[in-house]
């Protein structure tokens, strides 16, 4: 059972009887340019609630743009010596880094916005500041003030997080300074809160400044584990996941589930942990620019294959992806399997991430086109004495439609653009017009004389080739690693290549037949 469909099916038991419609809801603080990581989080979400509508289980995809948090840190890709000043004010204080946007935030939240859509999720869109504003957030936070000595209570048992008497579970942002991070609230008479601006925190500064203020209607926010907790109740939240590390005894969730039950009286959403999202092998981050960020991966693949890295893997598996080694070719393989379980009618997990992988909205008019590889596709775009179209005809063995003619084009398009930015050299060729000096052996160049006999019978299918050089190996003998370095030495002037067989059968007949011949 595919990883959704089985988390759906919980879902239908553990919300019993009731036709309440479901909210599902996620959130990112933005503090910088989303990673691609961040997108794990939407794609669960957004997944789980398209195939709630699937099941006729009525319910919206809320999310939520975290605008209300401090800025904590310049990300490298901005002007540290402008932004320094804004250190530790909320998000949605701090000037944009481009015109047309009113903060900080409304710009990167503009940004993702964009990197939504190419995934071919809608979610409906809403920010921290306005929640708080609107005052649906105030009778949680009078709540948690009220029972103050509870929440710190919950958060010793659970986390082993200790507060003094004075603590408060909010922050408030300095009527002198306005920063947020850099104030501690205290002395809550029931209408107003005591602050002091004397959190001493590296590299920034606090005025000193001390007051009292409202810490209703905006005036506050509260501390995440609270916060959590108090959204879900305010919002209605259904269905909410969390990274796993969250989702551990004593983490964040474990936290918020015990201040929603015992501070709140309301039961948590329903949880869906999911494993990290990594690049490289590396965890990344927003706020540090580490990673490759979202928009640069969503620019880097067309929508049904950057779903498939998004949804692909179980949400109790890991997704590594490195846009500079071997995984968008094997991206692009992974979806053509599916493809193929799909055009078979097959009824399996294949064919079902193969229709999930088109957003809804297109599902109905889904086909199953053939597709030449995308390696293929790479290698040709390089050569321009040789004719796309002409050899994607010759791959498949008859012509192309124009379903299948657009597929093609599209997927040279983004094969120019992984060529250009990340693809590792070993796929960059460069077909050598002249014979190359490169230095045979003996049984090489006995090898490469026994194919062009081959050859010089006429012009053959890459299979054909394929099964002579398989022979070769046994008639010569020689090792793979020999024969097939001394046939791209010849060719591209390095070790390594395409498939040989292929890559062979789409060059020019005489072209081949003369290189070979030289070579031995």
């Amino acid at each position: 059972m595919f990883w959704t469909d089985r988390i759906v099916e919980k879902i239908e038991v553990w919300r019993k009887d009731t036709t309440k419609p479901l909210i599902v809801r996620d959130e990112k603080t933005m503090s910088g340019r989303a990673h691609v990581g961040s997108m794990r989080s939407v794609a669960v979400h957004a997944l789980v609630s398209e195939v709630l509508t699937e099941h006729a289980i009525e319910n919206s995809f809320k999310y939520e743009f975290n605008d209300f948090d401090p800025f904590d840190s310049i990300p490298p890709y901005l002007d540290a010596s402008f932004y320094k000043e804004y250190l530790g004010k909320p998000l949605y204080t701090v000037p944009s880094p481009e015109l047309g946007f009113e903060n900080y935030a409304e710009y990167f939240s503009a940004e993702f916005i964009t990197v939504h859509k190419k995934a071919g999720f809608y979610p409906s869109y809403y920010r921290a500041t306005g929640l708080y504003r609107s005052g649906v957030m105030d009778p949680y936070i009078k709540t948690a003030l009220e029972r103050v000595a509870d929440v710190r209570r919950i958060l010793k048992e659970i986390s082993g997080s200790e507060k003094d008497d004075t603590w408060l579970p909010i922050s408030v942002v300095c009527e002198k300074c306005g920063k947020i991070m850099t104030t501690r609230a205290y002395d809550f008479d029931g209408k107003t809160v005591a602050y002091a601006c004397d959190k001493k925190i590296t590299g920034i500064t606090s005025c000193g400044h001390t007051g009292r203020l409202s810490p209703f209607s905006g005036g506050s926010k509260l501390f995440w584990k609270v916060d959590w907790a108090a959204k879900w109740g305010a919002i209605g939240v259904g269905v909410e996941g969390g990274g796993k590390d969250h989702s551990t005894k004593g983490g964040a969730r474990d936290v918020s589930n015990h201040i929603a039950r015992e501070i709140f009286g309301e039961e948590p959403p329903f949880d869906t942990p999911y494993e990290f999202f990594l690049i490289g092998g590396k965890k990344m981050s927003s706020s540090k620019g580490s990673g490759s960020s979202a928009k640069d991966m969503a620019d880097l693949l067309p929508t049904q294959i950057f779903r498939l890295l998004l949804i692909g893997k179980d949400v109790r598996e890991q997704i590594s992806i490195d846009p500079k080694g071997d995984s968008i070719p094997r991206l692009y393989d992974w979806y053509d399997k599916l493809a193929e379980h799909a055009r078979n009618g097959d009824k399996d997990d294949y064919a079902r991430l193969y229709a999930l992988c088109t957003p809804p909205k297109e599902r109905e008019a889904l086909t199953t086109p053939w597709q030449m590889r995308f390696s293929e596709v790479a290698f040709l775009v390089q050569m321009p004495h040789l004719s796309l179209h002409k050899e994607a005809k010759k791959s498949k063995g008859s012509t192309l439609n124009s379903v299948e003619l657009d597929a093609l084009e599209e997927r040279a398009e983004y094969a120019r653009l992984w060529l250009m930015s990340y693809a590792p050299e070993k796929y960059r060729f460069v077909l050598q017009k002249e014979m190359p000096k490169t230095e045979l052996s003996d049984i090489q160049k006995k090898a490469i004389s026994s194919l062009y006999e081959f050859m010089q019978e006429g012009e053959k299918t890459g299979d054909a080739v394929h099964s002579k050089l398989h022979t070769l190996k046994e008639e010569i003998p020689i090792t793979p690693k020999e024969l097939f370095s001394a046939l791209y030495r010849v060719f591209l002037d390095r070790d390594s290549g395409p498939k040989a067989g292929w890559f062979l059968s789409v060059l020019p007949h005489d072209f081949v037949l003369k290189r070979l011949k030289e070579a031995y």
